[in-house]
């Protein structure tokens, strides 16, 4: 790719999110008919590892870090680890070993088992 086509690409998204944060700022998931509901929570009655992120997003654009808290406490425990990622995949190519180092097999692994671990528990407490 070119290096033109990549900033392209990443203009895109920036503005992608930026869109999305704005509606996310503005309307209440818990309120609002437009977002969708969990697959998962209609059709068993348990949470899934992402239900309640909708709320958790608004939540914290508004500064409410307790209450995303209790939305979806992994969403923003994940802020971190997720920021590490993105830092990893923008300095790949200047910092290849701090890049496969952060997508090892045992990241990938670790990151599994905390949200299987996350599904379990937050269905049984």
């Amino acid at each position: 790719m070119t290096a033109g086509r990549n900033y392209s690409i990443a203009l895109l998204v920036c503005i992608a999110a930026a869109l999305l944060c704005c509606v996310y700022f503005y309307f209440d998931p818990g309120d609002s008919a437009f977002f969708p509901k969990c697959p998962f929570l209609v059709l068993t009655g348990w949470q899934c590892p992402g239900c309640g992120s909708q709320r958790a997003i608004h939540a914290l654009l508004h500064g409410d870090i307790a209450g995303a808290w209790s939305y979806n406490a992994l969403l923003v425990l994940a802020i971190v680890p997720v920021a590490v990622l993105l830092t990893a995949e923008m300095l790949r190519c200047r910092y290849p070993r701090f890049y496969h180092a952060v997508n090892s097999q045992w990241s990938i692994w670790g990151c599994f088992a905390v949200i299987t671990a996350w599904w379990i528990g937050r269905n049984i407490f």
